[in-house]
């Protein structure tokens, strides 16, 4: 157990340490996410110290269980894909485009449409997906109108990460965590509509008395190009995507779970947008979104998965287990999840309270929330902070991690409050 313990404490350190200070590297011009060896070589390490076994691992990534990491991973990955096709033809740029027609010289009428934007779309897609999508756009108009990025991009990034918690599909946490204690798509919807609800409006609340002083400002519009498009690209990944989730919905129901669902509804998008592209010779839409897959994040779960395993085989996570199923489990989880995902990421804390909680439903739900909403207070919380601060980096905002961190405790503090309340009243 002390060897799976200083292994695993080991790798989260230097996880951390790499995530601060190099997350990324450059080659031949392209940026390449390296914050997955780390948790790579804490796998390895376990195996060859023979704290977990290839059997036990083979065995545990085999599971008939809805929390198998393969499971989850093609959920995931079939998801993202989905919605990267939509982003290639341009679905979430005429989006943009329309909010800022909204605006007119207003910047608080553009804040309030780009966050409402942002927070209808997560619900629907993911948050990853939007964070990324939004981000150069933000950047580029900011630049052109000659106000500052920032109330934006902030409002962006919290939109994207409290909304992302309505449905189980909007991040890979949730569908982990859930997966956990067997929650179907319309029971999760059921218990966290009013949690969602509430931090959505008190992180709205707070957005808007930061930064009221620079809302204040005129903003001064400039006519831009109409963004490039494809119409019938755009319908069919809007439908498949449609379709996708209407079936999720009722996947229990069907009794089809619901990563076979997401897998065979990628398939036929790619398949039907892959007859389109090469009949009208834009073969290159359907190239660009398998090409920004996120294929890193396969190594990285199944890494964790590793870690986590160790540390539940060996009996490391039996007393923290019960600490924090023992009475107030909403807000003890709710709060450690919340923190954890600030030391280890959401991900592995995902994976990680996944074997603490077990099938007790307030304690995962209380989960979610803390993983959804531990995006806020630092970069290091969610996989979409550290990708969304290197694109900031690349597009010359300056935003430091104190700063980060400044923002992310005024406004995370009433919002985890909020959603625990609103569990609290539910449960």
């Amino acid at each position: 157990m002390i060897t799976a313990v200083i292994i695993a404490s080991l790798t989260c350190l230097a996880f951390i340490c790499n995530i601060l200070i190099k997350p990324s590297v450059i080659i031949k011009g392209k940026s390449y996410g390296i914050y997955w060896i780390f948790p790579l070589l804490g796998a390895v390490s376990l195996l060859f110290a023979k704290v977990i076994t290839p059997k036990q691992l083979f065995e545990g990534l085999t599971a008939d269980s809805d929390i198998n990491p393969l499971k989850i991973l093609a959920l995931f990955l079939s998801l993202t894909l989905m919605s990267v096709l939509l982003d290639s033809a341009g679905f979430f740029r005429v989006l943009a485009a329309k909010t800022l027609s909204f605006a007119k010289h207003s910047q608080w009428a553009l804040f309030i449409c780009l966050y409402l934007t942002v927070s209808l779309l997560t619900v629907f897609t993911s948050n990853d997906i939007i964070v990324l999508t939004f981000t150069p756009f933000i950047c580029y108009f900011a630049h052109n109108a000659k106000i500052d990025p920032i109330p934006y991009l902030v409002g962006e990034f919290i939109a994207a990460n409290t909304w992302s918690m309505a449905l189980v599909i909007g991040n890979p946490t949730n569908i982990y965590l859930a997966g956990t204690a067997g929650i179907n798509f319309g029971e999760y919807l059921t218990v966290m509509a009013l949690p969602t609800l509430l931090t959505g409006v008190t992180a709205f609340g707070a957005l808007c008395l930061i930064f009221r002083k620079k809302l204040s400002l005129p903003l001064f519009v400039k006519e831009n190009e109409k963004p490039e498009s494809d119409i019938p690209l755009m319908i069919i990944g809007g439908v498949h995507l449609g379709i996708c989730i209407l079936l999720m919905a009722v996947s229990s129901l069907l009794n089809i779970p619901m990563w076979i669902v997401s897998v065979i509804c990628f398939l036929s998008q790619y398949l039907c947008s892959f007859v389109y592209c090469v009949f009208t010779k834009k073969l290159m839409y359907v190239l660009e979104s398998l090409r920004r897959a996120p294929i890193i994040t396969v190594p990285f779960v199944l890494s964790m998965f590793t870690i986590v395993l160790a540390l539940v085989n060996t009996g490391a996570t039996e007393a923290v287990s019960k600490y924090l199923l023992e009475g107030q489990s909403i807000l003890k989880c709710g709060v450690s999840s919340f923190l954890a995902s600030n030391l280890i990421n959401n991900i592995p804390m995902s994976v990680l309270f996944s074997a603490l909680v077990g099938e007790d439903k307030m304690a995962v739900y209380a989960s979610v929330v803390g993983s959804n909403l531990g995006a806020f207070l630092t970069p290091v919380g969610a996989l979409a902070g550290i990708m969304w601060t290197g694109l900031l980096k690349n597009h010359g905002v300056k935003l430091s991690f104190a700063r980060f961190s400044f923002y992310g405790a005024l406004i995370s503090t009433p919002a985890l409050l909020a959603a625990l309340f609103g569990l609290y009243i539910i449960l």
